[in-house]
């Protein structure tokens, strides 16, 4: 797990620094970060950490010193990552360094409770591979930047561990401590709850297998019991927060109408996946045609034609989470699916109007049950040096896009 940590940032670092130098920053860059707090070093410092501390980075970091300061905008950043950036920001003397500290660190964290968990349900070999695909993964440059990510995956996978393992009290409060830090953590309660009425734990002897039957099935296959009522700490790291917004701004509600304004709209449930397929098919049309005029599909910013190749790529990321999932369904415990479906769900229901995919290829890349279906998979085939390959590629471009603030996810 070593291993796949220090490969795979080395490999996030050369190629956003060379990104850099060969292609300089995008135009528009600045108006993306008006206070610059991404880049507050020299010319070699801000090279250095040009591959951690692009986009939503600023957001974190002006709410990491600024705090809310009554901004909707803000308020779906989830606080607790910025509350930790701050704290250590006042020992480093730098947000940013602290931020990139704290993602580093969870990251580590994150993969080594990963390989357990993969260890327990499909063995060392698989528990290894599934650490390298997610530290390969194309979009893993998010692990090292100063976003949430990291603090979330260490969270959710340490939590679902701890349920793995029949420690209720550590699951709910590590439940608790993930839905501070991302809009999706409540659902935790899900496969906590899972775990404890049908497994498996390692807490206690399974029971005998229900049958075949459909009530057999449905039937727990162990008896409720005081220890459940953990789980009833996940939801505090949500109210808090909405708490807290009710009592500073009067609506404890706001990260969710603030949706808006990153242009979310609800579609229906799962309305999203249509909407991708839509665009992804007018993303076809608008690169057979060429350049604009017309333009195939609804507005959006940055060349059609790279937009397009956007609908296209985010597409085919949700087409491979699919395949994933249905992977998951079949291989892994029920409880890994539920989790799975409720955690993407919302953002396959509330899509952005102008690229309805936009964002998802991060999303997936928390769900760590797709990666522990998709190392069994590479594992029975013996393809793991080529997939990786593939996607140390595929990391090191989407790394150079985002070091040169070009938007890919």
């Amino acid at each position: 797990m070593w291993t796949a940590l220090w490969t795979s940032r080395l490999v996030v670092l050369l190629t956003g620094v060379l990104g850099v130098l060969s292609f300089g920053t995008a135009p528009n860059a600045r108006q993306f970060d008006q206070l610059g707090l991404t880049a507050p070093f020299g010319y070699f410092g801000n090279l250095l950490v040009s591959p951690l501390a692009r986009w939503d980075s600023a957001w974190y970091l002006a709410i990491a010193q600024g705090g809310y300061d009554h901004n909707p905008e803000r308020t779906t950043f989830f606080p607790l990552y910025p509350m930790l950036v701050r704290g250590l920001g006042e020992v480093l003397r730098s947000d940013l360094v602290a931020g990139v500290v704290i993602s580093l660190g969870c990251f580590a964290v994150g993969l080594v409770v990963l390989y357990r968990l993969t260890a327990l349900e499909l063995g060392d070999e698989r528990a290894r591979i599934c650490v390298m695909l997610l530290a390969f993964f194309p979009m893993a440059y998010y692990f090292s930047a100063v976003y949430a990510e990291s603090l979330f995956l260490a969270l959710s996978v340490g939590c679902i561990y701890q349920a793995r393992r029949g420690r209720w009290a550590w699951a709910g409060v590590l439940g608790a401590v993930a839905a501070a830090s991302r809009n999706t953590g409540v659902v935790l309660v899900i496969p906590i709850v899972l775990l404890f009425l049908y497994g498996p734990r390692s807490d206690r002897a399974g029971p005998p297998h229900p049958g075949a039957s459909l009530l057999g099935r449905l039937r727990p296959r162990y008896p409720l019991g005081r220890e459940l009522s953990w789980v009833l700490l996940v939801p505090i790291g949500l109210v808090a927060y909405m708490l807290f917004l009710a009592l500073t701004t009067g609506d404890g509600l706001t990260p969710f109408s603030a949706e808006q304004y990153w242009y979310h709209h609800f579609a229906g449930p799962l309305g999203g996946v249509w909407d991708g397929a839509v665009a992804a098919w007018d993303g076809i049309r608008q690169l057979l045609h060429g350049p604009a005029p017309p333009v195939y599909f609804k507005a959006a910013g940055g060349n059609p034609l790279t937009v397009a190749g956007q609908n296209l790529m985010l597409f085919g990321f949700l087409v491979l989470g699919f395949v994933a999932f249905v992977g998951v369904v079949r291989r892994l415990p029920f409880a890994y699916a539920a989790y799975t479906f409720a955690a993407i769900a919302p953002a396959l229901s509330s899509p952005i109007t102008p690229q309805p995919l936009d964002s998802l290829p991060r999303y997936e890349m928390v769900l760590f049950p797709l990666f522990m279906w998709g190392a069994r998979w590479v594992h029975t085939r013996r393809i793991e040096p080529q997939v990786i390959a593939c996607l140390a590629v595929l990391l090191g471009l989407f790394t150079a896009e985002f070091a040169t603030w070009r938007f890919v996810s």
